[in-house]
Parts: structure tokens; C-alpha cells; sequence
């Protein structure tokens, strides 16, 4: 330390400040300027770049949610669909049941009627053979009573007596 103390020169000294100033003023005028401003410009240019990431996650979000509402429109309109589809299926299955009944009750009275109407038609035609029976009955022993004259007149007189009593 001696030795750089010995060696010293004050016009050297001077003359490397006035150096380093003059290296300063330069470097300050013609690098400095153009070191800050592409400085600010690449911060200028992150900050653009983070406002659009930003911006990009906040759209992203937006399109996820709006997604999300979609599906649930998708989902909500589909279960009422469905539900509609199993309504009109039930209206359907009723439907065609009541009109089943209906014509199962329409076929039932119209074998009623058409059993009555042959109920009537076997009581009518039995009448009818009974009635035919019953002349011929009649006739026959009407025949035999009556073919002698004296049982002829037992008849009648019978008949008259019968007659006045009722």
C-alpha cells in the first residue's frame, strides 16, 4: 500500500476522473437513453403479455362457465323431453285402455242383446211347440171324449156348471 501511495500522481488522478466523467456524460447521452427505453418497452411488452394472459384465463372462465350453462340447458331440456315423452305415453296407454273398455263393454252388450233376443226367440218358439202340443192334446182327447153322444152332453152339461161357479 506504501508503494501505491509513493507512486501517485495527482495529474493522472485528474485526469482519469475527467476520463470517467466524460465516459459517463457519453455513456449517459448515447446508451443510457436507449437502455432505459428498451427496458420500458420489454417491460411495457410483459405487462401486455400478462394483461392478455389475464385476460385469456378470465375468457377461458367465462367460456367454461358458459359451457357449463349449455350443458345444463342441454340436460334440463332433455329431462323435460323425456318427461313429456313418458306423459304422452302414459295418455296414450290410457287412451287405448279406455278405448279397450269400451269396445269390450259395446261386444258384452251386444251379446247380452243378442242372447236376450234368442232367450226370446227360444220362449216364443217353445210357446209355440207347447201351444201346438196342447191343441193337438186337446183335440185328441177332446176327439175321444166326444165321440159318443152321451158323453157329449156329460161335457157340456160339466162345462155349464164350471161356468156359472167361477
Amino acid at each position: 500500500m506504501d508503494q501505491l501511495l509513493n507512486d501517485f500522481s495527482p495529474g493522472l488522478f485528474v485526469m482519469q476522473a475527467v476520463i470517467l466523467l466524460i465516459l459517463i456524460l457519453l455513456m449517459k447521452k448515447f446508451a443510457w437513453k436507449p437502455i432505459l427505453n428498451s427496458l420500458d418497452e420489454r417491460e411495457q411488452g410483459i405487462q401486455g403479455a400478462l394483461e392478455a394472459a389475464e385476460k385469456a384465463r378470465i375468457e377461458m372462465q367465462n367460456l367454461q362457465a358458459d359451457n357449463e350453462k349449455a350443458l345444463q340447458q342441454a340436460r334440463e331440456e332433455r329431462d323435460i323431453m323425456l318427461k313429456e315423452a313418458r306423459e304422452i305415453r302414459a295418455k296414450m296407454i290410457a287412451e287405448a285402455e279406455g278405448d279397450a273398455k269400451s269396445q269390450a263393454d259395446k261386444i258384452i252388450l251386444q251379446a247380452q242383446e243378442a242372447i236376450a233376443a234368442e232367450k226370446r226367440a227360444a220362449v216364443a218358439e217353445l210357446k209355440s211347440q207347447v201351444a201346438e202340443l196342447s191343441l193337438q192334446i186337446a183335440e185328441k182327447v177332446v176327439k175321444e171324449e166326444l165321440s159318443d153322444k152321451s158323453k157329449q152332453m156329460q161335457y157340456v152339461d160339466k162345462m155349464l156348471q164350471d161356468a156359472t161357479l167361477n
